[in-house]
């Protein structure tokens, strides 16, 4: 049991979110910050989604994170190490499992970086994929309703194909 859950039609309301929090995250990483984007299921117009703000910021070196995470405890994101993802650095805001915004720290154009941009450009371009996600997520939702981790692990295949569909339209 680690939290209901929820898919939401989509609201505009998620963009505006994601503006808000935009702000906020350039003025603690100023210079340090080379893009910044929305990403995940709250970033593709007509998507349901959990209403979970995703946000991704590129650096240039992510080791350089550790002397900002006091000053994102002060806007109200919360660390958290992910021993499985040492590329990544990760912050939550709202509680355990039910956190209402999230931001992934990436070194700005590594695999990891590219994924997310391929697979939410790919979802906003074909309106198809994009319905065949969402039905999959409700799937999952009412399969896996109080076990965010299995909702989430089911959605994996899915996204790697996508992107590895993504890529290959990229090199020709």
């Amino acid at each position: 049991m680690d939290g209901k859950v929820i898919i939401e039609d989509y609201s505009q309301q998620w963009a505006l979110e994601y503006k808000k929090e935009e702000t906020k995250i350039r003025n603690v990483l100023g210079e340090t910050l080379i893009q910044i984007e929305h990403i995940g299921s709250t970033s593709i117009e007509n998507l349901g989604s959990k209403p979970i703000i995703d946000m991704m910021c590129g650096v240039k070196h992510i080791n350089a994170i550790q002397d900002f995470i006091n000053s994102f405890a002060e806007i109200g994101y919360e660390f958290v190490w992910h021993e499985e993802f040492p590329e990544r650095r990760f912050f939550r805001k709202g509680e355990y499992r039910a956190g209402t915004h999230h931001l992934h720290i990436y070194e700005f154009e590594s695999d990891f970086w590219i994924n997310n941009i391929l697979f939410r450009d790919y979802l906003r371009k074909h309106p198809d994929v994009r319905n065949e996600y969402y039905h999959l997520k409700i799937k999952l939702a009412e399969k896996y309703p109080n076990d965010r981790v299995s909702y989430t692990n089911g959605k994996n295949e899915f996204i790697k194909c996508i992107v590895k569909k993504s890529r290959k339209l990229k090199e020709t």
